[in-house]
């Protein structure tokens, strides 16, 4: 019942192409006319720091990109570390790139290393939440992906760029696999944006007709059965 009410709450109309994440799934669907043409694993948010249930339009790709590190990330967990290593921002390819309120601004260079990967996809949002490739791969052959700061990772990001740029005979397998390997970050806007869902659903029945469930990560209905079901 809880997950019956939260369909009423999605668009009636979501067009005929757009790509879905359900947190408790750990899973990305990308649908096109009607048809689920691809799918992968993805980590989101942990339970202290939940991906926020929204929806927005993909509108960016943006390849090597730099990473600037959130101010309340720089003060928890940056300063401290630096205050231990001197050597902390080079051995992690940063810079300080200035200060506000007396925090440093730090930035993550392109890189193998950096912690977006090779390539993030941005549909602006008021949350500061996207897709991004990851250098830690193996994350995502755990049965529970939740190690986020609230960004969602996705396993396959050439191939989710290779997707969203079929239509641009501009790119091709080879450019984008040379555009992630850059020097600088390389912005490319979409011709047309895609309606990208961010959502929350611990019960659904799949194609095949089989029942699913997944546990409550962010114990969003046990919050919700209180307010549906109180007496």
């Amino acid at each position: 019942l809880v997950n019956m009410e939260r369909v009423r709450w999605m668009p009636a109309e979501r067009g005929s192409r757009f790509i879905l994440v359900n947190i408790p799934e750990y899973k990305l669907h990308v649908m096109d006319s009607g048809r689920q043409i691809m799918d992968m694993n993805v980590i989101v948010g942990t339970a202290a720091n939940n991906t926020v249930i929204f929806s927005g339009n993909l509108k960016y790709v943006v390849f090597s990109p730099y990473w600037n590190v959130p101010s309340s990330i720089v003060r928890k967990e940056m300063l401290p570390a630096i205050s231990r290593n001197r050597n902390y921002l080079s051995r992690n390819n940063m810079e300080i790139t200035g200060y506000s309120g007396g925090l440093p601004e730090i930035r993550q260079k392109p890189g193998p290393t950096n912690a977006l990967g090779l390539v993030k996809f941005l549909f602006p949002n008021n949350f500061n939440i996207y897709l991004h490739d990851t250098p830690n791969r193996e994350l995502f052959s755990s049965t529970t992906r939740s190690f986020s700061h609230g960004c969602i990772r996705i396993s396959e990001p050439k191939k989710m760029a290779e997707y969203l740029l079929r239509d641009d005979q501009s790119w091709n397998s080879e450019t984008i696999d040379s555009a992630m390997h850059l020097a600088k970050e390389k912005w490319v806007t979409l011709n047309k944006t895609v309606p990208v869902y961010v959502v929350y659903f611990t019960a659904w029945v799949d194609r095949s007709g089989l029942l699913n469930f997944r546990n409550d990560i962010y114990k969003h209905d046990t919050k919700m059965a209180e307010k549906l079901f109180t007496r």
